[in-house]
Order: structure tokens, then sequence, then C-alpha cells
């Protein structure tokens, strides 16, 4: 994928490179510092705080495998995805990543697998489809259109290989930047036990 220019005028969308790991890391982890997902998965904030660069570099080396990060040239944001048929092969290594989540999660892995394993019951099957996992924008970047940029390149990139598109909304401005890009509800809610958070599926057609 060759470098765009954002139609905000907010630097241009590239593929980020393994060098900007801890640098987009660190806007994740900041990101989701007070999420509920991963607020569900490390309750204690000290603790959620410390693990969350390590968690957030697991994720950017599972999408690096695949040429699955983009940024801008600020790295003001990032979004991290996987390609029509990698989502599958990483479910195949489910007993190493779960020893690599583990080593950065200690006892609360156990909360991540628990969300992994309703995650695979909604996921499509037989549908080749990218995979958005994450996303983030820094504070003071937001609300320039720089999210809604690095989405448009992505759907512009399954649209020219007619696939759909997969998201799992944590937030509503998670599902509103989705429906932003026709993004509608797919299936049911994914709620996480002991009243935990809810999962919003969301698919995009090919166009």
């Amino acid at each position: 994928m060759s470098s765009i220019p954002v139609p905000v005028g907010r630097g241009v969308v590239r593929r980020a490179s393994r060098a900007d790991t801890d640098e987009l890391a660190a806007l994740l982890a900041g990101a989701f510092l007070d999420d509920p997902l991963t607020r569900w998965i490390t309750p204690d904030t000290r603790r959620r705080e410390r693990v969350l660069p390590g968690f957030f570099r697991v994720f950017l080396d599972l999408s690096f495998a695949y040429d699955g990060v983009l940024t801008d040239e600020d790295r003001d944001a990032v979004l991290l995805f996987l390609p029509p048929g990698a989502w599958e092969e990483t479910e195949a290594r489910g007993d190493e990543l779960h020893q690599r989540f583990a080593a950065v999660l200690g006892d609360d892995a156990g909360a991540l697998a628990a969300i992994g394993a309703l995650q695979a019951r909604h996921h499509p099957a037989g549908r080749p489809h990218y995979y958005v996992s994450f996303g983030a924008v820094r504070p003071s970047a937001q609300r320039g259109g720089l999210m809604t940029a690095l989405l448009e390149h992505l759907v512009a990139r399954a649209d020219a290989a007619a696939c759909g598109t997969y998201a799992e909304a944590s937030s509503p401005g998670g599902e509103a930047a989705c429906r932003r890009l026709g993004f509608g509800r797919f299936g049911g809610d994914i709620a996480l036990p002991d009243g935990g958070p809810v999962l919003r599926p969301m698919w995009r057609d090919a166009r």
C-alpha cells in the first residue's frame, strides 16, 4: 500500500514499520487505559497502566506479521487489522499466544482467554474479510478525521479485494466510526460475564 493524503489535511496514511512499535504501543496503551474492555481484563489501574504497553506489543507483532498496521506520518493514530485468512491462522496458534499474553498479563491472561473464546463464537465463518482489532488516536489529534482516514484506507483495500470488513466496537465512538463508513450490526452483542462490558460486532460488505 502506498501512502495517500488524508482528506482532512492531518498528515498521510502510511504503513507502520516495526521501528514504530514502542511509540504505537504507548499510544494504544494510553487510549485504552480506561476502556471498559481493558478494565475488565485488568481491574487494578496501576497494574493496567504497567501491562498495557506489553499487551499491545503482542497485538502489534501479530498485525505486523501480515502487514496490518496503519498509522499517519506523525504517529498520532494507529489501526491494527488482519487480512483474509489471518485470523484463522492466529487462532491455530492459540497455545503459543496464550503463553505470550500470560508473560505480560500474568493471572489476568485468563480474562483475555475468556474474551477470545466469546469472540471466536461470533466471528464470521466462511466469509473472506479483513478484521479490525484495535484503533486509537492521540488525544491532541482527536476530532481531526484521522481514524476515519485510516478506516477509509482499509475498506478501500477490502473493496479492491472484494472482501468484507469485520470489527468489534467496544465503545460508542468506535461504533460511530464504523457506521460512518457503512458498517452495520452483525448478529448479537458479545456480553462479557460477571457484568462485564459489551462488544458490538460490526460488518461491512465490499462495494
